[in-house]
């Protein structure tokens, strides 16, 4: 059974890169990130376009009988600028956010691959490990045969051997679990292995390069809230310079049997302006005021939030670089008292409850380091995602 699972994992390689490729290009947050800043850019097109005249016609019994009016809506500059600033500026924060979901998508992809390496690592720790308890096992028996131990010394290989067997069942399903997480990612089905991880899990940079300060720009949140307040900002305006929107008239009457040309066109010219006698806009204007002040509000939280979330992040990276650091430094005692203590129960030296405590300590070890590691990949990846700026490409 466990090799057999172990079978399954061996598949197309798939690196980290092309993990991180197809889930930008097959998934659906990308998708409806691309929809939703394709819908800001129309709302920008339609704030540049210009209002379209309107043409009517009349019939009368008086005289003139036939009229002709157009209406022109005058596009004055007080309309027309903060009408356009106001969808730019949404633009803007759908660009941000669109980039920031983005990163959000390779931050997860970057974490699920690390996980399934790491799963992978405990796999085949498990079964090193388990191999290493049935060579004991077999070492008891054959003492035993001898007479150099009891019978109490296979039982107990034999249960410890069980144990290990079963924790290795157990890593390998983890394993082939988040391998197909990331299988799912990446848009492929989720039912049957079909990649294997070609990437390693490496101990993270030094955490002493990092730069102290953020990268040129506005963290992408930030960015995003920034640009949803001057929309907000840009908006207020416009409704409250739109109580005022005044229309050029033009047209022609015809048909005045009076005129010594009846068929005579007389040309009609006329300004209207609407005068807000029962209506101020103070529903809009209200609104438009409070939506702005969310928007201030947003921001600044945004901006509070983001900043902590960064600090924990490199304090995070800070201490999982230490802890990498120390692990590592006792992996190669911890497997050489392991397999040391291997040969001195197979010499008779020792008992056998040493050699299970010794690769209990090994097994730990191990284990430990491999979570290291994979904190602190993560805590990497995390303050990368959480420090990308508008000011990088």
């Amino acid at each position: 059974m466990l090799r057999l699972l172990l079978a399954l994992l061996v598949q197309q390689p798939v690196t980290r890169a092309d993990a991180a490729a197809a889930a930008l290009t097959r998934g659906a947050r990308v998708a409806l990130g691309r929809a939703d800043t394709t819908a800001a850019l129309g709302a920008v097109r339609t704030a540049r376009a210009f209002p379209n005249p309107t043409v009517s016609g009349s019939y009368s019994k008086d005289t003139p009988n036939y009229h002709a009016l157009g209406d022109l809506p005058l596009d004055l500059p007080w309309l027309r600028a903060p009408r356009i600033g106001a969808a730019e500026a949404a633009r803007d924060a759908a660009r941000y956010q669109f980039a920031y979901d983005r990163a959000a998508i390779l931050f997860d992809v970057d974490t699920t691959y690390t996980r399934a390496l790491a799963a992978g690592m405990h796999a085949r720790l498990s079964h090193r490990t388990a191999d290493d308890a049935d060579s004991l096992l077999k070492i008891a028996q054959l003492r035993r045969d001898v007479g150099d131990v009891s019978e109490l010394d296979v039982r107990l290989a034999a249960v410890n051997a069980g144990q290990l067997q079963n924790i290795a069942i157990d890593d390998s399903l983890t394993a082939l679990g988040t391998l197909l997480s990331v299988q799912l990612q990446m848009g492929l089905s989720g039912d049957s292995t079909a990649i294997a991880l070609a990437d390693s899990l490496a101990a993270a940079k030094d955490t002493a390069a990092l730069p102290v300060s953020p990268p040129p720009g506005e963290y992408l949140p930030v960015a995003a809230a920034t640009a949803r307040l001057r929309s907000a900002e840009r908006s207020l305006t416009f409704t409250r310079a739109s109580r005022f929107a005044p229309s050029f008239e033009f047209g022609f009457d015809k048909g005045d049997p009076t005129s010594p040309n009846p068929n005579q066109v007389l040309p009609v010219i006329g300004f209207s302006l609407p005068f807000p006698l029962f209506n101020w806009s103070g529903g809009e204007v209200t609104r438009a005021i409070a939506e702005r002040d969310r928007a201030r509000v947003e921001l600044d939280l945004t901006r509070r939030e983001t900043n902590a979330a960064v600090a924990r992040a490199r304090r995070e990276l800070i201490a999982a670089g230490d802890r990498v650091r120390r692990s590592s430094q006792l992996v190669a005692s911890a497997n050489r008292i392991a397999a040391m203590s291997l040969q001195a129960y197979g010499e008779g030296a020792v008992a056998l409850a040493n050699v299970l405590e010794a690769q209990r300590n090994a097994r730990e070890i191990l284990a430990r380091y491999i979570d290291d590691l994979a904190a602190a990949d993560a805590a990497l990846r995390t303050l990368r995602w959480l420090t990308a700026t508008s000011g990088q490409p």
